[in-house]
């Protein structure tokens, strides 16, 4: 199906790109048939393009107000107010707290348009610079005729907290799951996160953690082990909870006490010596036990402070407390649900919520308890003298059966998955099986679905990462059913998206990471260096323009740079090439072995030999020598913040996961190992030598 002019310019108007630069530098021309199934999703009948385009042209004239108004605090802000052509305008803006003020018009001419029998005026107004940040409301008025319109006043510049605003900070990146205590039930929790933080703080200097995404998934078994799918992106995985840390397990009665107790000894038999994340046997044991701490009643403060958890929680909790038990009777797909239970505003489901209060209750305490362990790492780690504490990781999506997808499902996208182009580490694309937000509907919204996300990420934060922040600027769309080199690109408002992430940031006293890693424009990491978002580098990726290892002094100064990911080996894993013979044995390869092995040995030699030129290495060096080097190169470099991969710290050297599978590879299941590949426990790496060379390495004020 060929793609017409019309159909183009109409594709163009909503943003969806009808061609592109892959990473070979190649441009490829998008299929017709991949534009209409993306405008099909975003609600474009496109059968006859001109008539779609001169109704999208004509859009803007029905309304008497934008959707949303998005303003940079500092700033002017001009936006239009549609009227009848000669008829008076006036506007106003009502701040947060209340107060009104009157906005200017401005002379600005426009020239009136013919809609239907109307012939439409448009007035320009121009709001000050010097309006608060927040969260205000736009009202027009023209006679009778009224309408209103939600404000967004944002940072201009973010930038690190004051605390970390003259120096660098360094951490540990964790995949908390892999993170094991002789405590924890066979999977990494929050108490695990807060001893591992202490430690990093008192002894290492650390200034954050960064861990993977907390986010909610399944309530029942087999639980999805990618933390990057959730169910929810705004909810905490109750997984995490560390049971004999809920106030009321001391409480329990005698009976319920042995059964908890039982269970937990259940769980260290079965899984302490596993090779693997059993998140399954954790959680069915874990919610039992759960299940008879709620019953524990509370103090007459705990109970209120627990309701006050609810309100403020409002109808989003309840939707999601909801979705958890529809998906234990009906499955944790809502997409095969009964049709009654598909809306979450229906009377069927208003019924379940009725009749199943009790259940409904479980689950929204079951949130309550995270928040309160969520906290207290964070109050643990501040206070042991990090200067960020835990530093969470967002998630670019959710999985398309989920909380998030059934609660908020008219901001999703059909019948379309978000992935990524082909690239060198993925030559044949990706699909993360993920439905997109639809960049209309969140704009119609004032962005608030996002904003919640973004503020219950960062409650108990002093940072976090975006993983693929290029989603904030445009996302690669694939039909289902087709192959994720036949998808496209569809632009998002960023200065809107990165102006509500600012925001949230900024009342949050937090630093934002993205994650700007693989095929990205330019001009996408200029606009966040502007907005005083950090990016990401990753040592094996810095090149400059011949292909050579980037002299460190070109680094960066507003990144968080690290020597690895979780999406390739620990740096002893890497330097053995295990990531080739891996991706070769999947089938994730589109040239030959032995030009991937050479390239690879190519790549690696160039950046050994950049150490031993800085000094930093000598000849005959062994691996942990090696690994040692290229951390030191970090603090050669003018990052604010720098990173330690927990595994390159133990010296394990299996990765956590390899993109472009699912059950091919364990991936997200690996636990934390050391160099012999045996499970490690927490005891184990706290007050590791190892680890604090390389914190040494990164940082010269670390213990």
């Amino acid at each position: 199906m060929s793609l017409s002019p019309e159909l183009t310019a109409l594709a163009q108007s909503y943003g969806v790109a009808t061609e592109y630069w892959d990473w070979k530098g190649h441009r490829v021309e998008v299929s017709g048939e991949t534009v209409h199934r993306v405008l099909a999703a975003m609600g474009v009948h496109a059968d006859d393009p001109a008539e779609a385009l001169r109704r999208r042209h004509e859009e803007p004239w029905l309304r008497m107000l934008p959707p949303c108004v998005v303003a940079v605090r500092g700033e002017p802000h001009r936006f239009w107010v549609h009227v009848d052509h000669g008829a008076p305008a006036e506007a106003f803006v009502t701040l947060e707290g209340g107060t009104e003020l009157r906005v200017p018009q401005v002379e600005h001419w426009v020239d009136p348009r013919h809609v239907g029998d109307r012939l439409v005026g448009e007035a320009t107004f121009e709001l000050p610079g010097d309006l608060p940040l927040g969260y205000h409301t736009l009202r027009a008025v023209s006679g009778e005729s009224s309408a209103t319109a939600p404000l967004v006043v944002t940072p201009a510049w973010l930038g690190l907290p004051d605390r970390l605003a003259d120096g660098h900070g360094w951490g540990f990146a964790v995949q908390l799951y892999s993170v094991r205590s002789h405590r924890s039930w066979g999977v990494g929790d929050l108490a695990d996160l807060a001893d591992l933080a202490v430690w990093s703080a008192a002894d290492l200097a650390a200034d954050f953690v960064l861990v993977n995404p907390l986010h909610a998934a399944e309530p029942t078994a087999p639980m999805e082990p990618s933390p990057y799918l959730p169910a929810s992106r705004q909810f905490f995985n109750p997984l995490y909870v560390r049971v004999d840390r809920v106030p009321e397990y001391a409480d329990l009665p005698a009976r319920a006490r042995a059964t908890v107790d039982g269970l937990a000894t259940g769980v260290h038999l079965d899984l302490d010596d596993a090779d693997v994340i059993d998140r399954d046997t954790a959680w069915t044991a874990k919610r039992a036990a759960l299940e008879l701490v709620h019953e524990v009643p509370r103090s007459i403060g705990r109970e209120k402070d627990f309701r006050a958890f609810c309100r403020r929680g409002g109808e989003a909790l309840r939707d999601f407390a909801t979705w958890r038990v529809l998906a234990l009777e009906h499955g944790t797909d809502h997409r095969t649900w009964p049709a009654e239970l598909q809306d979450p505003a229906s009377p069927a489901v208003m019924a379940v919520r009725d009749a199943h209060a009790d259940a409904v209750d479980l689950e929204m305490w079951l949130q309550w308890v995270l928040d309160e362990q969520l906290q207290s790492a964070q109050a643990r780690a501040v206070s042991a003298g990090m200067a960020l504490g835990t530093m969470h990781d967002l998630a670019v999506g959710v999985h398309p059966g989920g909380a998030d997808a059934w609660r908020l499902r008219s901001t999703y996208a059909t019948g379309i998955q978000v992935g990524a182009p082909p690239d060198p580490f993925n030559q044949v694309g990706q699909n993360w099986s993920q439905p997109p937000w639809r960049p209309d509907r969140l704009e119609e919204l004032g962005y608030q679905p996002f904003r919640d996300m973004i503020a219950s990420v960062l409650r108990h934060a002093g940072g976090v990462r975006v993983d693929h922040v290029i989603g904030l600027f445009r996302l690669w769309w694939v039909p289902e059913g087709m192959r994720p080199s036949e998808g496209t690109y569809v632009r998002y408002d960023h200065e809107a998206m990165v102006g509500v992430l600012a925001l949230e940031a900024h009342r949050a006293g937090a630093v934002v990471v993205g994650e700007d890693l693989g095929v990205v424009e330019p001009s996408a990491r200029d606009y966040l260096a502007s907005r005083g978002i950090l990016g990401t580098s990753i040592l094996w990726f810095e090149r400059d323009e011949e292909g050579r290892p980037l002299a460190a002094e070109r680094w960066r100064e507003l990144c968080l740079a690290s020597v690895t990911t979780h999406d390739l080996p620990p740096t002893a894993g890497y330097l053995a090439g295990d990531h080739v013979r891996l991706r070769e044995r999947l089938g994730l390869l589109t040239r030959p072995l032995e030009e991937e092995v050479a390239a690879d040995d190519a790549e690696r030699e160039a950046w050994l030999a950049e150490l031993r030129h800085r000094g930093l290495l000598h000849d005959g060096a062994g691996p942990d020598e090696v690994v040692r080097a290229l951390h030191a190169y970090l603090a050669l470099t003018p990052a604010r913040l720098r990173c330690v991969a927990l595994t390159d710290a133990v010296g394990d050297r299996r990765t956590q996961n390899q993109p472009g599978t699912t059950d091919e590879y364990p991936n997200w299941r690996v636990p934390l190992s050391g160099p012999d590949e045996k499970p490690l426990l927490l005891e184990d790496v706290l007050g590791s030598e190892r680890a604090a060379e390389l914190a040494r390495a990164v940082s010269p004020d670390a213990g």
